[in-house]
């Protein structure tokens, strides 16, 4: 069944506000999909793992939108991944690097829960930003 946008638009609003990712937000298959490396994170758990990957472990990080757009079930955030780089990422121990990366996320949601998002993280530049790749 498909959802209101007014319906949609809480959803992802109880999302984007909570200070840690809210798992009851999620489907019970929910599937985030890195679209850069393909990589795909299944279930509550292993996508609640991955976030706390990104925004805790590898980087002391926020997102900061710049847009949010609704339509029915589906939601697209733009903005930006920024932080600093606090731990090991691609075998690069923690840098103390400041980054601040475009990021987009698609997300479709089904009854009522986020079932599917797809994120563009550009990560060329983040890759430049810690330093990978340049000599030292």
């Amino acid at each position: 069944m498909s959802m209101s946008t007014g319906n949609t638009r809480q959803t992802m609003a109880r999302y984007f506000e909570s200070a840690e990712p809210d798992v009851s937000l999620f489907a019970p298959d929910v599937a985030f999909t890195m679209m850069a490396t393909g990589d795909t994170y299944r279930g509550p758990d292993q996508v609640r793992q991955m976030l706390d990957y990104y925004y805790r472990d590898a980087f002391d990080a926020r997102a900061e939108a710049r847009n949010v757009l609704i339509d029915g079930d589906h939601a697209v955030w733009e903005g930006h991944f920024i932080g600093e780089h606090t731990g090991d990422f691609v075998g690069l121990a923690a840098t103390g690097k400041k980054v601040c990366v475009p990021l987009v996320v698609l997300y479709d949601l089904k009854d009522g829960l986020i079932h599917k998002a797809r994120f563009y993280l550009e990560l060329p530049v983040l890759l430049q930003q810690i330093g990978v790749g340049q000599e030292a």
